[in-house]
């Protein structure tokens, strides 16, 4: 495993914490990533995503979906049950699950489906007005080549 010091970045930089946080706990985690469940990240529009996340077996009502801190978190509990079937073979986990994704500034979940084992959550980056571009206007400054002046004022 490699080890990597960002304290030099910490140092030469301002307002950077968060990325440099970031980096730091996907650099401290598990090289081994959790890969139940599968998912797919798709890009809908400019400033809009869509996270598929494959959740057969489960009901609607054994999944979980949260916003958190800039992190969306889906999760997914099996309603104990008993089951007197014996299987052959089974190969479609049910197990529970908590899988997290990252989300930057202003991104904000619009709405989350579930359709034909599929969960569907939907993303969209909102940046507020105040953080958004804007144009200014540029005036003439007065100067005093401008204006008639009364004579007894400026004595």
């Amino acid at each position: 495993m490699r080890n990597f010091d960002l304290a030099p970045l910490y140092r030469k930089s301002v307002g950077f914490d968060q990325i440099a946080d970031m980096m730091d706990r996907m650099i401290s985690t598990e090289t081994a990533s959790p890969s139940y469940p599968p998912y797919n990240i798709e890009k809908t529009a400019e400033d809009a995503w869509r996270i598929s996340i494959a959740v057969a077996g489960f009901a609607e009502s054994d999944l979980g979906v949260e916003m958190r801190e800039n992190a969306l978190i889906v999760t997914a509990r099996k309603a104990e049950e008993i089951d007197e079937k014996t299987y052959l073979h089974r190969g479609i986990a049910t197990r529970a699950f908590e899988r997290r994704f990252q989300l930057a500034d202003h991104v904000r979940v619009t709405g989350a489906e579930y359709a034909d084992g599929m969960l569907h959550v939907d993303l969209v980056r909102e940046v507020p007005e105040a953080l958004k571009p804007r144009q200014i206007a540029i005036t003439r400054a007065a100067s005093a080549d401008d204006g008639v002046y009364d004579s007894q004022a400026v004595n």
